[in-house]
């Protein structure tokens, strides 16, 4: 028993140290080109990692939570989200995390014009049987930095292979001394003298 447990730790520790490397090189990757021009680099680097089995180590299935969410193995927390775990839409807003799924700010599921729907896609009803109103949707960066009583906006992103799709690591900055978490902010991708606050992702549909 004593020595399984020896080994598992020593894969762990293998695995540790491989997704350390491959997010150094991707990270550094990022540092040498544009924000613009990194997807389609990164694209490429991705899918030839993934052939050779390389990136999917980088988390591993039921590791994601050890490592905040998969691709994320920082030390900054996840900005407010209605469902806990930050996935955003391409705007900024919030979605389920398991389908991407638009969420009004409590959580709810709801359609393209904000109002509350059931799993099949038909409207909430309230107790008289009316179809409850559109409900507030608020981008989760904007949320966090009201709810902290400052400004902040998405900016800088890296990405990372999760799900076989990449994943769009998105920073959300502030003009702030401190992360959500209470440690010290850092640059990280921000600019215009931004500090990284809180961190969300955005899934794109892009294999890898």
């Amino acid at each position: 028993m004593q020595r399984a447990s020896h080994a598992r730790g020593r894969g762990r520790a293998r695995r540790l140290a491989d997704g350390d490397r491959i997010g150094q090189a991707l990270d550094g990757l990022a540092a040498e080109t544009s924000r613009r021009g990194f997807l389609a680099r990164i694209g490429g680097a991705l899918v030839a990692g993934a052939a050779a089995g390389t990136v999917a180590r980088l988390i591993e299935p039921g590791e994601a939570d050890a490592f905040h969410f998969c691709g994320h193995t920082y030390t900054t927390g996840s900005c407010i989200h209605p469902l806990g775990l930050p996935r955003l839409d391409g705007h900024g807003y919030p979605v389920r995390p398991s389908d991407g799924r638009p969420v009004d700010n409590i959580g709810r599921l709801v359609n393209d014009k904000g109002v509350p729907i059931h799993e099949d896609g038909s409207a909430r009803r309230d107790p008289d049987g009316r179809p409850l109103p559109p409900t507030p949707r608020t981008k989760v960066c904007d949320q966090t930095g009201r709810v902290y009583g400052f400004e902040a906006h998405l900016q800088g992103s890296w990405y990372r292979c999760c799900g076989g799709t990449v994943r769009k690591l998105w920073d959300c900055c502030a003009h702030h001394s401190t992360r959500i978490n209470g440690d010290a902010a850092l640059h990280g991708y921000c600019y215009g003298d931004r500090k990284v606050f809180c961190v969300t992702y955005f899934q794109t549909r892009v294999p890898c």
